[in-house]
């Protein structure tokens, strides 16, 4: 795995930097005067910032007047997963995986597993739990999520050094069934760091992490790299983007947490002959395909039964489409 080192900056960046830094690297696989044959990897730290899902409801997932009085930035990323708080004494990582070298799954299994046993190796009791989350004594220190471009494969996570528990608190609003799912009523209950762990500066278990997963030399990123990632960042500062399409209350909603693939929002109107005319998913699921064109479309304008739903699925792996989702499940979730 290569090391990729940012020329230095002044200034902080901003989330969406990174996340555009991820798709601009994964795009080197197109590049045949540049292809990415390693896996990358590079960790990061960004001021107040809250990240929430590619499919998650931002009013119902950030509190937002808490965030703007606090001086906390909010933004959507294209993976799937749930809301997360970063500051600077939490270390975000991204790892690029060339897409010919492996399947999404085994690619995530692959770099979690890694990084929990980077921690044991420092006498920690740290193991992968879950779908995507690496704990320590049994709460969480790291949750990670994971999407993939025509090229190559994105996993990235977070790494609690150290937690300001009131903005955990505050600015992250989940679910009561999330919580339950975790056996916990709140947050900071389910969470751990670094810090109360170990005796070690931040720079330094940083330092560590590096040299641990990262045995290639290092890839230097230069001025034109740094321009195109900022051309790439722009639409993540977009309100449509940040914030999601707004429309009237759909007529139907139902929120469920389905064991092994996560929280679910759908949303549905039917017409006055009994069909589906508007369906909506949202939640912290792994989206794998196309969520409208492999699930669904299928259910536009069918009936609203269960034989419709039903027989409109049929040849549908909606494990092949989000993380974990057995169709019963789903049906289930559609017709109740």
């Amino acid at each position: 795995m290569r090391y990729v080192d940012l020329p230095y900056s002044a200034q902080p960046r901003p989330l969406p930097f990174y996340l555009a830094m991820e798709e601009y690297l994964a795009g080197r696989g197109a590049d045949a005067r540049n292809p990415l044959r390693s896996r990358l990897l590079w960790m990061w730290r960004v001021e107040p910032t809250v990240i929430f899902g590619r499919n998650q409801d931002a009013y119902a997932e950030v509190d937002m007047e808490y965030c703007r009085q606090n001086g906390i930035q909010f933004y959507r990323r294209k993976s799937g997963g749930g809301c997360v708080y970063a500051d600077l004494g939490n270390i975000m990582i991204s790892c690029i995986v060339p897409g010919s070298q492996s399947t999404l799954a085994t690619v995530f299994e692959s770099y979690t597993s890694a990084v929990a046993q980077a921690l044991a190796n420092l006498g920690l009791n740290a193991h992968v739990s879950g779908r995507n989350d690496i704990e320590i004594d049994g709460l969480k220190v790291s949750g990670n999520a994971f999407f993939q471009t025509p090229q190559a494969s994105i996993v990235h996570g977070t790494m609690l050094y150290e937690a300001d528990m009131q903005h955990i608190a505050r600015a992250i609003t989940p679910s009561r069934a999330k919580l339950r799912s975790k056996g916990v009523s709140s947050v900071p209950a389910h969470i751990t760091t670094i810090s109360s762990h170990l005796d070690i500066t931040i720079t330094d278990f940083i330092d560590y992490m590096r040299r641990t997963l990262c045995h290639e030399p290092p890839l230097q990123l230069n001025s034109n790299d740094i321009a195109a990632i900022e051309r790439i960042a722009e639409p993540y500062f977009a309100d449509e983007w940040i914030y999601g399409p707004r429309r009237n209350r759909p007529a139907i909603e139902r929120r469920a947490h389905i064991d092994g693939a996560g929280e679910f929002l759908i949303q549905l109107d039917i017409d006055p002959s009994g069909c589906i005319s508007y369906i909506n998913l949202g939640g912290d699921f792994f989206l794998l395909d196309g969520l409208d064109r492999e699930l669904l479309d299928r259910l536009k304008g069918i009936p609203h039964t269960r034989a419709a739903v039903t027989g409109a699925l049929a040849q549908v792996d909606t494990g092949a489409v989000i993380s974990g989702l057995r169709k019963t499940d789903f049906i289930n979730l559609v017709i109740p």
